[in-house]
């Protein structure tokens, strides 16, 4: 790669599973990687295999506490995003997404560098407008179990957007829906990985409620090729602008795909729906498809082999 256009490039929750994918492709797009963590959830493991590039670079940091490096940008993906895991410390969950924010606003501001927010399709809370667009506000419980996470994610936006009508900074920022692969964290909680995790051990498949909520899920290469679009767009595209896979699946169908390509036995039971849990999710993506040209390319059932072959081959191990 041409040396003027290698950029240094800080990705915070660098070690979590969106983090360690992004942090590959930024290296193989040829740019130099700091990778922040303060290895709550994230894990050394998912950038074991980068540690020997004389490229990459490894933080142990915590993004409520101030970071003084040098880039040119900046992707703030730091925050516990699966339920079990923001739940279980909701005081610093909200905390690492407000102060967190402002943090790395502060270093992009002294730096005069670019930074892109990683927000999520939670800012929509349990949507009365199906699929959700970007101009939608959203229905959220600003007082529940979930609100750490949701107001946090919600608290960061207003950040990076009055960050730029009062700095001039330059920022993007992409709500994330449903995102699944490899590296995922086994013990998250998370649909996709708890469905896999019950099918690979013929343990019941637990659904909640009566199986027929829904959900979209978009493979990591498909959000990641988003990310790095979302950064390289024009500096007057800010968003925010939803990444995701508007291809909507109820929970049994996520089931019996699962149970199908592992060859589980499986049972389906069902228990109680969690307070504040969606009905629906699903993205309206025509915001990225007309300025990103970005849409999610690989199917369901074909990302899911992939993650099916990690999640085998991690449960052998440990």
């Amino acid at each position: 790669m041409n040396y003027a256009l290698r950029k240094r490039i800080l990705v915070t929750g660098g070690a979590g599973f969106l983090g360690s994918h992004l942090c590959e492709r930024l290296l193989a797009d040829g740019h130099d990687v700091i990778c922040v963590d303060n290895f709550f959830t994230g894990t050394k493991d998912n950038i074991a295999h980068l540690l020997d590039n004389p490229y990459f670079e490894l933080l142990r940091h915590d993004v409520t506490f101030p970071l003084y490096v040098e880039v040119d940008e900046i992707h703030n993906l730091a925050c516990p995003a699966s339920p079990i895991h923001y739940q279980h410390d909701p005081v610093q969950t909200t905390k690492t997404s407000v102060h967190g924010a402002i943090n790395m606003l502060g270093l992009a501001k002294r730096v005069r560098a670019k930074i892109l927010q990683a927000s999520t399709s939670e800012v929509y809370g349990d949507p009365q407008v199906h699929p959700q667009p970007e101009g939608y506000w959203g229905h959220v419980n600003p007082i529940g179990p979930r609100s750490c996470y949701d107001e946090g994610k919600r608290c960061a936006e207003t950040l990076f957007f009055d960050y730029r009508r009062q700095h001039h900074l330059g920022i993007k920022v992409a709500r994330i829906f449903n995102t699944y692969g490899p590296r995922m964290h086994p013990n998250d909680g998370r649909v996709v990985s708890n469905f896999i995790v019950q099918a690979l051990r013929n343990q019941p498949i637990t659904l909640y409620g009566d199986g027929t909520q829904t959900r979209s899920f978009c493979y990591v290469d498909d959000l990641v090729e988003g990310f790095v679009r979302l950064m390289d767009s024009p500096d007057d595209f800010t968003g925010p602008v939803n990444l995701g896979n508007p291809g909507e699946f109820t929970m049994i169908e996520l089931a019996e795909a699962i149970r199908d390509i592992t060859g589980s036995r499986s049972p389906l039971v069902h228990l109680p729906l969690p307070q504040d849990d969606p009905r629906q999710r699903q993205p309206d993506i025509s915001l990225a498809k007309s300025v990103l040209g970005w849409e999610p390319k690989v199917p369901l059932r074909d990302g899911l082999k992939p993650t099916i072959a990690y999640f085998d081959a991690f449960l052998a191990k440990h």
